[in-house]
């Protein structure tokens, strides 16, 4: 199949508005794929490549853009995988001019439409209003099977790729091939936002002061641990295995009492005192194979661990949380269970909150007792509820929208001003928190204080100033200043203030030491 026709269907896809009208272009997609690359259109729709560790930055795909194209379309995905493949595997001296070679030369391969969908799929930033919920549905309409069949083999399966293509080619029968196994890891269920604890209880105890479950939300990385016998294999939030690089966890779950099992936790650095260190610091340690020992002397990672999805033969998904937690507490020591409260009383829990903030960690997580494990989806049995800290940024330019936000422009760019008189240093972008309301007004007013565009960008007279909250300040390659907001959304847009009054990156830095961080 041609590069070009999963292009053309990404950009219908990207122009239409009907949920069911996607779906369908999506679908009959799928539905003429063959047999070999049904898993390959499934992951680039999806918005990911399936290729791990591409080791390319932002510039040097900015670079390759600027390849002159092609007129007529000619890449195959064939192609586009294969020269992903080698560009992952190039390594060593002389790796970097191998990859920009290898780079430049898919781009000039292909059309320029193609070289945009490209650069917004390796740059994570493929906003066609059809990632991987509506995909998933679209296999199911392609392969006439139950959609909930899908979701459900997807989750046990972590990849929805494989899950499509053996929907697509052996219908029933091959979905009932996935299932809970060890070794092949599971996506993790992930969290909704709730405003503060009162609003969790109401959502989890039914609004009727019924009881939820609060943990600590820990500023660690997120890790999936598979047990069997003396074997233990350790993946990552991305379903990559880290099993080489944190050899503490692999020893924690050798010791556990049980034969089987899977683990769903985080494995944080911490400071003597017992606080978290900045989630950078602990992502030193993932992704690592060499200098694992001493990384592991000058930088140890602790195990916490808050639920359990099989062991001893049964799987335990389908299980209520209270019970889950049961048997998670016989099975793993006191010392490695993430501190947890259950409690119908909103002040309680607040008190909790306030002490898990004290404590260095994210906030807390908030669980339905009786709620399952719903790997892969973003479930309302858990609420995860954060202190957020806000900016006064400047709007450095915006992104067309896609899909609902067709026509209109969304992903706004973020920046601190400079004290020392030069500009504007960008902090990163966000399309989050805004109404259909203040995307219209935000469109009208953008485009009066138009001063270029770059493609779908549009560059603007730094005269906005809009205030946003945010979860945090990592450090950053992709931007000048070095840092990047985390979790950045829209709270208001402020007409009363001008640029002048805007926050600087100063106060940025500031906010990024006093978290852990260096500036």
């Amino acid at each position: 199949m041609l590069l070009h026709e999963l292009v053309q269907t990404s950009r219908r896809v990207a122009e239409t508005s009907g949920r069911l009208a996607k779906i369908e272009l999506l679908a009959s997609l799928l539905a003429r794929a063959p047999q070999d690359e049904i898993e390959t259109a499934t992951a680039f729709l999806s918005g990911t490549t399936r290729v791990e560790r591409l080791g390319v930055g932002y510039a040097t795909l900015q670079a390759a853009r600027r390849q002159p194209a092609v007129e007529a379309p000619r890449l195959e995905l064939g192609d586009v995988v294969a020269a992903l493949q080698r560009l992952a595997a190039a390594s060593g001296p002389g790796s970097v001019a191998t990859k920009k070679q290898l780079l430049g030369e898919l781009f000039a391969s292909a059309t320029g439409e193609e070289q945009q969908f490209l650069f917004r799929l390796l740059t994570g930033e493929l906003r066609q209003g059809a990632l991987e919920g509506l995909v998933t549905e679209a296999v199911a309409r392609a392969a006439g099977q139950d959609v909930e069949a899908i979701r459900r083999a997807a989750m046990v399966a972590g990849d929805l790729s494989a899950v499509a293509r053996a929907a697509l080619t052996q219908g029933a029968a091959g979905l009932a091939g996935f299932r809970v196994q060890l070794f092949r890891p599971l996506q993790p269920m992930l969290a909704q936002a709730a405003d503060d604890v009162s609003d969790a209880l109401t959502q989890l105890g039914g609004g009727g002061g019924g009881e939820a479950a609060f943990e600590y939300k820990l500023d660690g990385a997120r890790i999936q641990v598979h047990k069997s016998g003396h074997q233990v294999r350790v993946f990552s939030r991305q379903l990559n295995d880290v099993t080489q690089a944190v050899p503490e966890v692999v020893e924690v779950a050798r010791r556990l009492p049980v034969r089987e099992v899977i683990l769903d936790g985080e494995a944080i650095a911490l400071r003597p005192d017992g606080k978290p260190l900045p989630f950078q610091v602990t992502m030193r340690r993932f992704g690592r194979k060499l200098d694992v020992d001493r990384l592991r002397a000058d930088l140890p990672l602790t195990s916490f661990f808050f639920d359990i999805l099989y062991a001893d033969g049964t799987v335990l998904l389908e299980e209520p949380y209270r019970r889950r937690y049961e048997t998670l507490a016989t099975t793993v020591p006191a010392s490695t269970l993430v501190s947890r409260l259950v409690t119908a009383d909103a002040r309680a829990a607040t008190a909790f909150f306030d002490r898990a903030v004290s404590a260095g960690q994210e906030g807390l997580m908030a669980k339905a007792l009786d709620g399952r494990y719903d790997a892969g989806a973003r479930g309302a049995a858990w609420l995860k509820v954060k202190p957020a800290q806000t900016l006064d940024l400047v709007v450095l330019a915006a992104e067309w929208g896609h899909g609902r936000r067709h026509g209109r422009l969304s992903n706004i760019h973020l920046g601190a001003r400079d004290p020392e008189g030069r500009g504007f240093v960008m902090l990163g972008k966000t399309f989050k928190g805004m109404t259909d309301a203040v995307l219209e007004w935000q469109t009208t007013k953008l485009l009066a204080l138009e001063t270029g565009r770059d493609g779908y960008i549009v560059h603007v007279r730094p005269e906005l100033v809009v205030e946003v909250a945010f979860n945090g300040i990592q450090t950053s390659p992709t931007y000048p200043g070095g840092l990047a907001l985390r979790f950045a959304r829209v709270v208001r847009y402020r007409p009363d203030k001008g640029p002048a009054e805007a926050d600087t990156i100063d106060t940025v830095r500031e906010l990024h030491r006093r978290g852990g961080g260096v500036a």
